[in-house]
């Protein structure tokens, strides 16, 4: 297990599994999480990226075969007071939750062949909420990598000031950019080394580049 601090942000390379169950019963305010959603999403050798329903000998990241688990939302639950969890749509028997107040993000991508939109399970008792953003394609470092502005939005949409936030796969590490820029404290994890140093990295220039200012 890794850990490290970047100012109001704190980062585990690790389990997220095992990094729970270190955490205190509704330590956090908040929990924004993006799990893999078991679609079988790889990044070949090439450096293409596609859905497959075989593993293939040219492939690189395999980390989108594997649904989140019941016990991992078991101590996503115990240790946050609110959630929002993107693509609860494929394990929705495995959440086993329902809610009034989903999240739409519409893509606007036109035809393309990734879904048009991406849905998001929320624990508010409020109504269904639309955020409009075309998906990331410059500076990007992870195939599933939503905009730092989506981050934005939810935070100011469903946390408060003094709120503390979580997030169990971070990838890209755009959450840690909002978070930092809008003060939120943020624990965020993520197995991979490779996105997790990418991802560090990109932080890490984002918070430098606003002290030359």
């Amino acid at each position: 297990m890794k850990f490290e601090q970047l100012g109001n942000i704190k980062l585990y390379n690790a389990d997220c599994m095992e990094v729970m169950k270190t955490f205190k019963d509704k330590q956090f305010s908040l929990a924004i999480v993006d799990p893999p959603y078991g679609i079988g999403l790889i990044k070949t050798k090439a450096g293409n990226w596609g859905i497959r329903k075989e593993a293939k000998g040219d492939m690189q990241k395999d980390w989108d075969f594997q649904k989140p688990t019941k016990q991992y939302f078991d101590e996503l639950f115990r240790v946050s007071k609110n959630q929002i969890i993107w693509g609860a749509n494929h394990f929705i028997e495995t959440l086993n939750k329902n809610s009034s107040c989903w999240i739409v993000w519409d893509k606007q991508n036109g035809t393309s062949y990734f879904a048009d939109s991406e849905l998001a399970y929320t624990s508010f008792d409020t109504a269904v909420r639309n955020f409009k953003m075309p998906t990331v394609r410059k500076d990007r470092i992870h195939e599933c990598q939503k905009p730092i502005e989506l981050y934005k939005w939810l935070l100011d949409n469903y946390a408060k000031e003094g709120d503390t936030i979580l997030d169990t796969h971070f990838g890209s590490l755009s959450i840690g950019i909002a978070c930092h820029d809008l003060k939120f404290d943020l624990t965020a994890i993520e197995l991979d080394k490779d996105y997790y140093e990418m991802a560090k990295k990109r932080l890490i220039n984002h918070q430098k580049q606003l002290t030359l200012f």
